[in-house]
């Protein structure tokens, strides 16, 4: 059975930041969970302009055989957990599809975002149609809360103990998402499909699971990240961003010393 999440995650910035602040945290990510022959290939990330609209393109390969949570490693070959990814960046709409080479038309993760200046109340930000309206289960997606990610909680990304020098924001405690400002809201519709029986069952909660952790994390280090991002304009990102793409072909190399715990 095909899962369907609509996630929504508030975030004390602005739309315009967040867009930056994203892409930031992003890459470091990115360079968090590569090394040892695992972790992102950057293939493309190029402009795009087409009947879709225009923005930001890249298409990535996922190498992440021991990154995965292991009762999927358990069941998988190694050549199914090489993934690819390409996203079309159109903020403050974007969209990713992830594949599998291996699975070919059996798995699919589709990703569709869309970012409000708002607290989370938009009944359907993504003008979904009443089939996936019905499917969908809306799941808030606090900041703050670390219970979810006990196994790889760190100090120095806890939103609750972290307040920016550079903004006054933080740190996120009480009822924070209700109160800051400014406040705008991620929303991500996630459809995923794992076709494969008598495994399906098992494998699409799992991954659910691992994605609502992954993009936990992902926020939360984006918050506590604000005075690394909060002065960058697009032009100094997207310098960044082709520096990390030069540094992740190194590190993919290297031994890894800063992988997450996703079980």
């Amino acid at each position: 059975m095909v899962q369907v999440k609509e996630y929504r995650i508030r975030n004390n910035c602005t739309l315009d930041e967040y867009k930056i602040a994203q892409l930031y945290a992003v890459a470091q990510m990115s360079l968090n969970e590569t090394g040892s022959g695992e972790g992102v290939e950057v293939v493309k990330n190029e402009p795009y302009d087409n009947e879709k609209g225009k923005g930001q393109y890249t298409f990535k390969i996922y190498h992440c055989a021991s990154r995965v949570p292991a009762a999927i490693r358990a069941i998988m070959p190694k050549d199914a957990l090489i993934l690819h990814e390409e996203a079309w960046n159109g903020y403050p709409h974007c969209k990713t599809v992830t594949t599998s080479p291996w699975m070919k038309d059996n798995f699919k993760i589709i990703t569709e975002s869309m970012h409000l200046p708002d607290r989370g109340d938009t009944e359907n930000a993504l003008s979904a149609d009443a089939e996936v309206l019905n499917q969908r289960e809306i799941v808030y997606l606090d900041v703050s809360n670390d219970d979810e990610i006990k196994a790889a909680y760190k100090k120095e990304e806890d939103p609750k103990l972290y307040k920016s020098t550079k903004t006054g924001r933080g740190p996120l405690v009480g009822d924070w998402a209700k109160e800051c400002d400014p406040v705008m809201t991620c929303y991500k519709l996630v459809t995923v499909e794992f076709k494969w029986w008598p495994f399906q069952s098992i494998v699409e909660p799992i991954i659910v699971s691992w994605m609502r952790k992954a993009m936990l994390m992902l926020h939360r280090q984006l918050f506590c990240d604000t005075d690394k991002w909060c002065d960058m304009t697009i032009d100094q990102l997207r310098a960044l961003e082709d520096e990390t793409q030069n540094k992740l072909a190194d590190k993919r190399h290297q031994e890894s010393t800063t992988q997450t715990n996703f079980d």
